[in-house]
């Protein structure tokens, strides 16, 4: 099943300077350079297909740019879109993770807790700092296995992720109550 990324909001956030670098790294060259963009292709070759890479994440088009960009290169490359996105994404601000506390540092009122939640699709470790009283709220969601939510920005630095200035930490009792009754269905 092939997956199509069409959100508007991680795709308007896509940065030109790492797609830049994906594509050189997966051996596409830069032909020609365009009014606000520049034409891509694979191997150099003129009659293999082309990505147009927009240099301005202002112009309206911007998003769809990026869907056909996507498009192309999940083809191209026979890789899921999502594979594809998770390499280029470098920052999603203001989003909600939803996740579960898997390492705190016990006895603190405040510091670096790691989570895993769902970024882009796959299952990411994510490091997020937390001052009193929300650290102790990790704490209790950690010692209970109690999902969490969280919005803030997400960043990520090589294949790491941390949740900048995180708001709205809160535990996720629907999420909580439902895997319990469905654990209950099971037994």
């Amino acid at each position: 099943m092939n997956v199509s990324v069409r959100d508007l909001d991680v795709l308007k956030h896509l940065e030109p300077s790492a797609i830049r670098q994906y594509l050189q790294i997966h051996h596409w060259q830069e032909h020609q350079p365009v009014h606000n963009a520049s034409l891509w292709t694979r191997n150099g070759n003129s009659s293999s297909p082309e990505v147009l890479l927009p240099s301005d994440q202002t112009l309206a088009d911007f998003p769809r740019r990026m869907y056909e960009l996507l498009e192309t290169l999940g083809g191209v490359e026979e890789r899921s879109q999502l594979d594809i996105l998770h390499d280029l994404l470098t920052t999603l601000p203001n989003t909600t993770i939803q996740g579960i506390v898997t390492d705190i540092r016990e006895g603190v009122t405040k510091g670096r807790v790691t989570m895993m939640g769902v970024v882009v699709g796959k299952l990411r470790r994510i490091q997020v700092d937390l001052g009193d009283p929300t650290y102790e709220l990790a704490v209790k969601a950690y010692q209970a296995r109690i999902p969490i939510l969280c919005q803030g920005d997400l960043l990520k630095q090589g294949r790491s992720f941390t949740l900048q200035y995180p708001k709205n930490f809160t535990l996720d009792l629907d999420a909580w109550t439902g895997s319990r009754e469905a654990a209950q269905a099971l037994n």
